[in-house]
Order: structure tokens, then sequence, then C-alpha cells
């Protein structure tokens, strides 16, 4: 629900600027209002879940998620939508890893739990690839606020069904939240959020863009440093320290980025060069939706066989490969190509997703996995945030180069290769962090405990 939510709007944004008076440069904030707080407040809300009740935190979030996006559909003004948005982002935030620690911890790890999590993989790919599917169809078929108003239902149910069908699960030992560690965390994370996703409006060059960033950077690290030192941390610095965690969560940043990034260029490709409609853009992707629904049907079947690093080098090397590929795409050919590479991306996508996210919260303890899943969806959400905008920069700075020789739609076409080269670039970077520090081992290291999980083995 929550990845559908995070795409559906994508295709809508010139209808609801329209409709609403967004000035152009504006529209971008409709996104950005999600993002901010969905990314910024995942790790404390993770660390809060722990503490507070997962199941409490996973109503009280799809509650406030249910009357913002209510209240985002009724918008009759640009500053009603971007509210609306805001409190959608700050309430996926609390349930997205209330949401995955009830998960985790339901399951013993093994099979079960990786069937779980590829089972959730695939819907939170399907999500997100439904999502530009049926922001077309909705948009076109009925109204940009049905984009919106789908989420009240399903989440009226889900705030009705989930005392009746989930038991309640926390942390016993309930230490106090680390205020001055949630203040640099969240600041940090928001600040980078924020200038990574104007950047483009900015100019990465620009002053203001490198004083947001070096603020998100400098409260990071203060973070850190508090951590350190806190006799109850919002994040045990142990955790971080576990290869599986650190590594496992920058594989999946590396996946979701990319992805989101490959979403965004083959847009620009087939509505700006092939001339496709919204709908016919969004019809496009359903094989790369089919794919991952099918990677997640058989993802906890190929851990099984493979294992879980040789399953996520396999998974970021196939969504490479399938990437690099889409480099044959022409001025008027390749819908072919285009349709197979997708699926082939869609389904290495998901294999990745399930191999991070088992790879990322595997070898903790109970009372750990709401911190162990805000971190993994931090990761997510900033990779989801943070590929767009630096590969569409990529691809504008190739554009204006070749604008002055070749025609608009070559041009555009030369913008979108350069940027999917840099994407497969990108995961093959991932497919070497994943090959060197996430490599199978024979045997636990006793000098490292904190190493020996079995997502490692």
């Amino acid at each position: 629900m929550l990845a559908l939510d995070f795409s559906i709007l994508s295709v809508s944004l010139p209808v609801i600027g329209k409709d609403l008076g967004f000035a152009l440069n504006d529209l971008q904030w409709v996104v950005t209002a999600f993002a901010l707080p969905s990314g910024g407040f995942l790790l404390l809300f993770g660390r809060t879940a722990d503490l507070y009740g997962r199941r409490r935190w996973f109503i009280a979030g799809m509650a406030l998620f249910t009357a913002a996006s209510l209240f985002a559909g009724l918008a009759t003004a640009p500053w009603m939508l971007l509210v609306g948005r805001a409190l959608q982002g700050f309430a996926g935030a609390m349930l997205t890893p209330a949401a995955m620690s009830l998960l985790t911890t339901s399951f013993e790890e093994g099979p079960q739990r990786d069937r779980a999590l590829g089972i959730n993989g695939a819907l939170l790919s399907f999500g997100f690839l439904c999502g530009v599917v049926l922001g077309g169809v909705i948009t076109q078929a009925l109204n940009w606020r049905f984009t919106l108003f789908i989420n009240v239902p399903l989440g009226v149910a889900a705030v009705i069904a989930a005392p009746l069908l989930i038991k309640e699960s926390r942390n016993a030992q309930a230490p106090r939240l680390d205020v001055p560690g949630a203040v640099a965390v969240t600041g940090g994370l928001l600040a980078i959020i924020y200038g990574v996703t104007s950047a483009e409006r900015l100019g990465w060059g620009s002053p203001t863009m490198l004083l947001i960033l070096a603020a998100g950077v400098l409260l990071l690290a203060a973070f850190l440093l508090i951590e350190s030192r806190a006799a109850a941390p919002l994040v045990d610095l142990r955790v971080l320290r576990r290869r599986t965690v650190s590594w496992g969560n920058l594989t999946g940043l590396i996946t979701f980025s990319m992805m989101t990034a490959m979403v965004f260029l083959l847009t620009l490709y087939l509505q700006r060069v092939r001339g496709f409609s919204p709908l016919a853009t969004g019809f496009c992707f359903a094989a790369l939706g089919v794919a991952a629904v099918t990677g997640g049907a058989f993802a906890a079947k190929i851990v099984g066989r493979l294992g879980v690093p040789r399953t996520l080098v396999f998974g970021l090397l196939l969504q490479a490969v399938s990437t690099g590929a889409l480099f044959l795409l022409g001025l008027d050919s390749g819908l072919a190509l285009f349709l197979v590479a997708t699926a082939a991306a869609g389904f290495g996508h998901l294999l990745a997703v399930v191999g991070y996210m088992i790879t990322a919260t595997s070898g903790l303890p109970n009372e750990e996995q709401g911190l162990a899943t805000g971190l993994a969806y931090t990761a997510q959400q900033v990779g989801l945030t943070v590929g767009t905008p630096v590969l569409s920069t990529v691809a504008a700075a190739r554009i204006a180069a070749l604008g002055a020789t070749g025609t608009a739609a070559g041009s555009i076409l030369g913008g979108v290769h350069a940027g999917l080269l840099v994407d497969a670039a990108v995961l093959l970077a991932g497919v070497v962090i994943a090959v060197l520090f996430l490599r199978q081992r024979s045997a636990p290291v006793a000098a490292e405990p904190a190493e020996a999980s079995p997502a490692a083995r």
C-alpha cells in the first residue's frame, strides 16, 4: 500500500498541477513532501515501535495514513495537498518499520521467515510498479483524487483487522528514548534527502545545496558521536558495525535507487522519445510488475538453493545486465527489448530486495528487530528518493551536450542512454560489494561474534 502510494501520483503530476494551480517548478514538492518525513523519521520510529509496542504503533500509523490520504484527496489548494502528502509520509515512517518488525518477530530465522520476506518483497515491488500503471489508468478513467482515495478503504480494513489478527510485540526492557540521538539522526536524514531531491532545481554546485548537504553530514556525524556515549542509544553501534547490517543495507540502497532511476529514465524515453501517453507508458511497465511478483513467488526457493549471499549477488547482477541492455533502445525500435529487459530487471531487483532484507535483519534478537527493519527501510527510502535526481542530472547533462548537434528526440535518447549506463555501473559496484563483504563463509569466525549471522553463512 505504501509502495503503491509512493509511485501512483508520478504520472498524474501534470494533471494535478493544472487542477490545483501548481507552478511547474513546484510540482516536485508533491513527491518531496512525502519523501522527506517518510525517510527522515524511519529510524526514530523503528526504535519507538520496539519500545512502545509494534502493533500499537502500526495501528496508529495506519490510521494517520488513512486520514491523510482522505485529506490530500479532498485538497482544493496546493498547500492542502502538500500537507496531506507530508502527513502520509510521516505516517508511513511510523507503520513501515512496525509492520516489518512484526513480520520478522513472528517467524523464526530460516525458511519460514525467508518465505515471508519473499512475499513482502514481491508486494513491495509490485505495489511500486502497480502505482506507475494504476496512476495513469485511474487518472484517465476517473480523476487523480482517486489515486489517494484508494487508500481509504484499505486503511480502514487494516485498522479494524490488526487488533484481531496481530499479537502485540515490544522490547520488554523498554529503556528511555535517546532524544539527542533521535534529533541528530532525523535532522541529518531530512537535510540529506531534502538536499538531494532539490539538487536539480538548485544545482549540485550551488552554495545553498552544498550547505544543506554539509549540515546533513555533520548532523549524522554528531549522531554517531552521541550514540557512542549514550547509556541507552537509539542505535547500538555494535549493530551498525555488523557487516550484514552496514553492507547489506548499502546493497539495498543501491538496488532501490537504481530501479526507481531506471523507471524514471524509461518513462522519459517512452513519453518524450516514443510519444506514448501516460496510460500507454504505465502499461509498458506491466512486464516489470509481473516479473516482480514471479520473483516473490520463487524467492524463498531460490534462497534455499543458492543461499542468501549468492541470491543477493545474482539479483544485483541480473538487474545490472538487464539495465545495461536497455542501452540498445532506439528512436523508433526496441519495444520488445524494453519488455524483456525490464522484466528481467524486475525479477533481479526482487531477488536483491529479498536478499538484502534477510541479510540486514538476520542474526539479531527480537528486541532489535524494530531497529533492524528501521535501518533496512531507511536504506530503501533513501534509495527511492535519491536515485532519480542523481541520474536525472546525468541525463540532463548529456541532453544539453547533444542539444546543439542533434534532434530533440535524439538528444533525449542520448541522455537516457547515459543515465542507463551509469545505473548499470552502480549496480555492478553493488555486486562487487556483495561479493567482497557479504560472501558466504564456511564457518563463523570466533573473533567476530557479531558477524556470525545466518545471513552470512
